[in-house]
């Protein structure tokens, strides 16, 4: 049995340049830690992050209650049980912490704590993070969802949806499916500038043109996927072009 020796949080930043809870846990000498994401945009009935609003040299923004969380009243509670057992683990913390939303504890010191709990096990057992989740042996990886507009609170452009995204569903593989949405990217980019607006890009790493419309948006979308596919129709029958010239070298 692989029991927790130690458990320590500490402030770090992110990479919106705002404080955020990092959880460090042992067993023994071997250690994994896990930083707790943190969104621009949050709804009322969300797991409660807990931030020190009455903090003003950090804005309201620090993490120290959370931290201190984890480090005085997580970590006495779960030392000494074993690292694989990630359902009591977790269930510890919530009832722990003892209400809906997670106000108590923070779901930011609960959360980081259960990913650092994960890594951990998967690291002692020698195997990758996503296989520790695995039942079935059967999987693929999935396909991606590339966020390639932003607007709302991840964009300073009157746009009121926050994420525009496309999913290249015909793809047969990963692989094909990053060229996919890489073309459109691309593309997107050069339509963009095309009408003189700024490629800058928002808080999830897509563009964020100052237009206010979202038809207009999608519009631009659309006009990328378009030219998008005409190249790669394009390269395909130049590969069956060149295919059919090898073949006829092949015969003669």
């Amino acid at each position: 049995m692989s029991k927790m020796t130690k458990v320590v949080a500490r402030q770090i930043f992110d990479s919106r340049g705002f404080p955020t809870v990092e959880a460090e846990v042992f067993c023994e000498r071997i250690s994994s830690s896990a930083i707790c994401p943190s969104g621009a945009s949050t709804g009322t009935y969300e797991a409660f992050e807990k931030r020190d609003l009455g903090n003003s040299k950090y804005l309201g923004k620090s993490v120290f209650q959370a931290v201190q969380n984890i480090n005085k009243i997580i970590s006495k509670k779960i030392i000494k049980k074993n690292v694989h057992n990630q359902e009591l683990i977790d269930s510890i913390m919530i009832n722990l912490d003892g209400t809906k939303q997670k106000i108590k504890l923070g779901a930011n010191a609960i959360l980081s704590v259960s990913m650092a709990v994960k890594k951990l096990s998967a690291k002692i057992k020698g195997i990758p993070l996503y296989k520790n989740f695995l039942v079935k042996k059967n999987f693929k990886l999935p396909y991606p969802l590339m966020n390639i507009i932003n607007g709302g609170a991840h964009a300073n452009n009157g746009l009121r949806i926050q994420e525009f995204m496309i999913r290249p569903d015909r793809a047969k593989s990963f692989t094909e499916s990053m060229n996919i949405c890489f073309l459109v990217f691309q593309n997107l980019k050069k339509i963009i500038k095309e009408k003189k607006y700024s490629v800058s890009v928002g808080d999830e790493g897509g563009f964020a043109p100052m237009i206010s419309k979202n038809e207009e948006a999608l519009n631009l979308i659309v006009k990328a996927i378009k030219i998008s596919v005409m190249i790669c129709m394009l390269q395909i029958f130049k590969d069956l072009k060149r295919d059919f010239l090898i073949c006829l070298r092949m015969q003669y």
